[in-house]
């Protein structure tokens, strides 16, 4: 199936040496607003199609993904491509076997342009990137934070804002990615208990003036994130939507921060009041 793209580019470079950092760079620079990268397909800043690599359990399930070997997996993406009708898309790969691949698999066409890491990378941000992907097993994605905190409830992931140099005095703000350490990271997994996230919900309640107590508690785990049920009793005379508006905020920030896990909602039910 061709997808009929007129312009094709491609990103070539060796695992761990900024190929994601520098893409944003080389599309704006280039013109170009969709992007493949790792099995996603991002229009700008917003993912439309596809399922991260990143996401896999082991290096060989990662590298059959960003070549699209499930059958489902290519139509997902096929199928965004030829609603989307883009003009040019920017494709990233490891090696020029790996792009032509890619842009086989997906039905792109031909290649028009070859664009290789070392053009658009110092050697210094690439020894950078390559330091940061072996001692900390690091990833970028190109897409904000938010886009992808479903996907990626309970892994290391932080924003990355993206600044480029344009002489002495000026730097460009390029926008923000993201950075993840992938299951198959070679520093291992990582889990939180159950207990930890409730010390941290009782932490965040008794921060908030107006709460007297936590009286239940209880956390639903879901494939994309996880819910939580409180049953709380206030000190009589507060404001109950506010407070409660309150307490939402101060629980989703304690939670998410201290353990990436994406928080897909916050029930709360007031009990009783408490008089001073």
């Amino acid at each position: 199936m061709e997808v009929n793209i007129i312009r094709v580019v491609v990103l070539i470079g060796p695992s761990g040496t900024g190929k994601s950092y520098q893409s944003i760079y080389l599309a704006k620079m280039k013109n170009i607003e969709y992007m493949i990268d790792d099995g996603l397909l991002i229009k700008g800043n917003k993912v439309i199609a596809g399922f991260s690599a990143k996401r896999e359990n082991t290096i060989m399930g990662a590298v059959k993904r960003a070549l699209f070997m499930d059958e489902n997996h290519r139509k997902n993406v096929v199928s965004a491509l030829s609603q989307e009708k883009p003009e040019s898309i920017l494709v990233l790969g490891t090696s020029e076997k790996m792009v032509e691949k890619i842009v086989g698999i997906l039905g792109l066409g031909k290649i028009d342009e070859k664009v290789y890491i070392d053009e658009i990378s110092t050697r210094e941000e690439i020894n950078t990137a390559r330091r940061v992907r072996i001692k900390e097993g690091k990833h970028i994605i190109p897409v904000p934070t938010f886009e992808i905190k479903r996907d990626f409830s309970g892994y290391f992931l932080n924003p990355l804002k993206i600044l480029k140099k344009r002489g002495y005095s000026h730097t460009e703000d390029l926008g923000e990615k993201s950075v993840v350490r992938p299951t198959f990271s070679y520093l291992g997994k990582y889990s939180i208990s159950n207990r930890v996230i409730q010390d941290l919900i009782y932490y965040a309640a008794n921060k908030v003036i107006g709460v007297y107590k936590v009286e239940n508690l209880d956390i639903k785990y879901l494939e994309t994130g996880i819910r939580i049920y409180l049953e709380v009793r206030i000190i009589y005379g507060n404001p109950i939507i506010p407070l409660m508006k309150c307490l939402q905020d101060q629980v989703k920030y304690e939670v998410e921060e201290m353990t990436s896990l994406n928080i897909l909602g916050i029930d709360i039910l007031v009990k009783k009041f408490a008089k001073l």
